[in-house]
């Protein structure tokens, strides 16, 4: 099993709760206030605007007093840590701590069985998505809506998840379908994981403000079916996440993607399809893993 090595500012950020079993509707794409919404708070958000306003350091320093003069209190603390397996295509099985499965990208083809708890879904493309999802599935999100061109909201707080997502659109025939597609994000175990679905447009600072801060991002690396090699690698980069998983490859040699980013990331080849990985235990630079079938 994969373990990826110690990231002390991002352990500092350790300690926001999620609210337990509830479903909220969801933000609109611009940014908001959580708490004027009524809804559970988002790490990914307040931590980007916040790394926004001030240095990361002063940030910390005035969050957690006294906490640069006492090291030893990091290492009382184990942060908790999740699991993620490839399945398959562009489907990542997440495993949190209390034993949630979240499926993305669910077809329904990959990541059935042991059957998942939550199952995101996205509508480019059959192998994306399921008409008929297993009736044991407890919640089942699809990243578009069935109202004309109006774009789905989701914002569930279940267990020790919170899971959201950001409006995107998909070519559909000759044009764009609007809001045919979501980014997903999930908050567990204080990380901020993000999923990009059938992505095929760059993102405005809208989307990057709406996504807020990664800590591991799952990117297409399909060389063109979704957004072009070079356009990926320049989006993977302005993320900036720790850790980057690729998927959705198919035809493009996934060397193609990494030399777009070479010097930028570090790159590991994986024999297995698991990692583990906690707060504390993000690769200090970021760093693309491949896991086995990508």
């Amino acid at each position: 099993m994969l373990k990826v090595a110690i990231s002390s500012a991002a352990a500092l950020l350790a300690g926001l709760l999620l609210a337990p079993a509830t479903a909220y509707a969801a933000p609109p794409l611009e940014p908001i206030d959580p708490s004027a919404q009524k809804q559970a708070a988002s790490r990914c958000m307040l931590v980007a605007r916040d790394l926004q306003r001030q240095a990361l350091p002063v940030q910390l320093a005035r969050a957690m007093p006294g906490a640069m003069d006492t090291p030893l209190q990091w290492s009382a603390y184990e942060p908790p840590e999740i699991r993620i397996r490839y399945a398959g295509h562009s489907t990542f099985v997440i495993e949190t701590p209390q034993g949630l499965r979240i499926a993305t990208d669910f077809s329904g083809a990959f990541g059935a069985r042991p059957l998942p708890d939550i199952v995101t879904m996205n509508h480019a493309h059959i192998t994306h998505w399921t008409p008929a999802p297993d009736p044991g599935i407890a919640h089942v999100l699809r990243g578009w809506s069935d109202e004309n061109g109006a774009p789905a909201r989701h914002w569930l707080a279940v267990g020790d998840a919170l899971i959201r997502n950001v409006p995107t659109d998909i070519r559909r025939g000759g044009g764009m379908e609007v809001a045919g597609n979501s980014i997903f994000i999930f908050e567990i175990a204080d990380l901020c994981i993000g999923h990009l679905g059938h992505l095929h447009h760059p993102l405005t600072d809208a989307h990057h403000a709406a996504i807020g801060r990664l800590d591991i991002v799952m990117v297409p690396v399909d060389g063109g079916l979704t957004l072009s090699t070079s356009a990926m690698a320049e989006l993977v980069e302005r993320l900036q996440a720790r850790l980057v998983l690729p998927m959705h490859r198919r035809f493009s040699p996934i060397e193609d993607f990494l030399s777009r980013t070479r010097g930028n990331f570090d790159v590991r080849f994986e024999t297995e399809d698991t990692i583990d990985v906690s707060i504390r235990s993000l690769p200090r630079t970021p760093t693309i893993v491949i896991l086995k079938g990508v």
